[in-house]
């Protein structure tokens, strides 16, 4: 911010070199405050926005004495407020005593936030968030006035993370909103939440929310650490700090969990975690995190600890198929055909009979085509994008088999293997999982399933060398930490799931004891 600013300046000093008549001389002060001049300060704003449309200048009397101007953003500032809040009081009422000016503009104007400012730099940054910047002659400082207005999406379910059960509220695009949801959950006031702005030119709003004797202080410092070491022009979106401050960024695997529903936010900061959240963006950001939270569902927790037991077995095996199924396949035919009994090797000899390529071509080929399909659903409008994808699988799978091109049986394990990777609750996995597929089924078709072990070796391996924060990203397995296993191999029942995970001693139960229902309590 204060590069960019002394930029401005400099450009405009070149362009009214009488600017820098009345400079401030002292050293000590900041380099970039306003002039005592009143007519300097309008010029130099009038340069700083120069070519600037939809910036509004409107000059006026102040108390019908002295000089004054409202420099706003026309789409930001909330135009009718300003006349009824500020120029209309300010143009028709006269005091009797000249400090009566100073006093109204800083206890009398009714507007809740109302900030004197003395720097270039906050009259930007006032202008910039949709706060009109008052100025008037005779003073070296403004005030900046709360009247922005921004247009804002209303709040809707999620449209990446739908579920049977549960709350039906999702973040939307304005960082105001968001805070509340959280505060409106969490209504305690360890909810601790810190405002900051990264981007040089977007200046965009991030805010680091975080519990207060749950959450590891070191953790919160190290986060606001790197969050301060993000220089970058811009952030559009969440997923720009994300790869900012990850451990790993050369990793497939996220080291950082993205959600757009507040009851999961509330629920990792609850178990002390840290979220952050980005203006412009419905997606906020949680960490640190751990392997297995990437494949826990909201619904784990909203459903009776059984079924959530077992839709979670259900998701890791199908997390294992969309991994190595392909591979598997490949392998068999390739090496292995003592494997496979024999009625069922001679039907897939039988509908391989003609097809030109070997198993792995033939697979590429298949998850390619699956894989552009599933693409062209996604980027297609909703109305046509499951049709044209559906369709086109069907399509172009049985023309691919009459062909002669693909085999019937690859048909059936890439849809298999698709319908697999639908059910990971995080899509930034289900990516991870697509792109390691391809190797592994090279591995499969080189050296067997002794590649694909090795392959699995690696992935592993890769996996226990990852950190989130300074997590181990294989917590509670590896390092083992039996009394954490009861949310992850499977969903313990609430009333035993007493122990808080990531906080270390400091504030380690959740619950009371003796939660357990009975009809003898009580």
């Amino acid at each position: 911010m204060i590069r960019n600013v002394e930029k401005l300046l400099a450009k405009a000093k070149e362009k009214k070199p009488q600017l820098q008549k009345q400079k401030k001389p002292e050293d000590s002060m900041p380099q970039d405050l306003l002039y005592e001049n009143f007519d300097q300060n309008v010029e130099m704003f009038d340069s700083i926005y120069e070519n600037c449309l939809d910036v509004m200048f409107r000059s006026f009397l102040l108390f019908g004495q002295q000089r004054a101007i409202i420099i706003y953003i026309g789409g930001l500032s909330d135009k009718e407020a300003i006349e009824n809040f500020v120029l209309t009081p300010s143009m028709l009422r006269i005091p009797n005593e000249p400090q009566a000016l100073n006093e109204f503009l800083e206890n009398k104007i009714p507007v809740l936030n109302v900030k004197k400012v003395n720097t270039v730099t906050q009259c930007i940054e006032s202008i910039s968030d949709g706060n009109p910047l008052l100025l008037y002659e005779g003073e070296p400082y403004g005030y900046s006035i709360g009247l922005s207005k921004r247009e804002k999406r209303a709040i809707e379910e999620p449209a990446a993370e739908v579920g049977v059960r549960g709350p039906r509220e999702g973040f939307n695009e304005s960082l105001e909103v968001g805070m509340s949801l959280l505060r409106r959950i969490i209504k305690s006031p360890a909810l601790k939440m810190k405002a900051m702005k990264i981007g040089n030119y977007t200046k965009t709003n991030v805010v680091l929310a975080y519990i207060d004797g749950i959450a590891d202080q070191t953790l919160i410092d190290e986060m606001m650490n790197r969050l301060k070491q993000i220089q970058i022009d811009g952030i559009l979106e969440s997923e720009y700090i994300e790869e900012m401050i990850e451990d790993n960024p050369y990793s497939p695997f996220p080291q950082i969990m993205s959600t757009e529903r507040p009851d999961v936010a509330c629920a990792n900061l609850l178990e002390g975690r840290a979220v952050i959240l980005v203006e412009g963006t419905p997606f906020c950001l949680i960490a640190p995190i751990c392997f297995f939270s990437l494949l826990q569902s909201h619904e784990d927790y909203y459903d009776r600890f059984m079924t959530g037991t077992f839709i979670r077995w259900l998701r890791y095996f199908f997390f294992g198929i969309s991994l190595l199924l392909p591979s598997l396949y490949v392998a068999v035919l390739t090496f292995h055909h003592e494997m496979v009994p024999s009625q069922l090797l001679l039907s897939m000899a039988a509908s391989r009979e003609g097809v030109p390529f070997p198993a792995f071509v033939e697979a590429v080929i298949m998850e390619v085509l699956f894989e552009a399909l599933r693409e062209a659903g996604v980027r297609l409008p909703k109305q046509i994008g499951s049709a044209v994808s559906i369709v086109g699988a069907l399509v172009i799978g049985q023309a691919a088999v009459q062909a002669g091109l693909v085999s019937a049986p690859m048909v059936i394990v890439v849809a298999i293997t698709g319908i697999s990777s639908f059910m990971m609750p995080r899509y930034a996995v289900g990516v991870a999982i697509r792109m390691l597929r391809f190797p592994i089924m090279l591995l499969g078709s080189t050296l067997g399933l002794l590649g694909i072990v090795m392959g699995v070796i690696a992935i592993a391996i890769h996996l226990c060398t990852l950190h989130s924060f300074g997590i181990p990203y294989l917590t509670p397995l590896a390092p083992l930490k039996s009394r954490e296993l009861k949310d992850v191999l499977w969903r313990a029942p609430l009333w035993k799931m007493n122990t808080r995970p990531l906080t270390g001693k400091s504030n380690l139960y959740r619950q009371s004891k003796g939660q357990e229902p009975s009809p003898k309590r009580g």
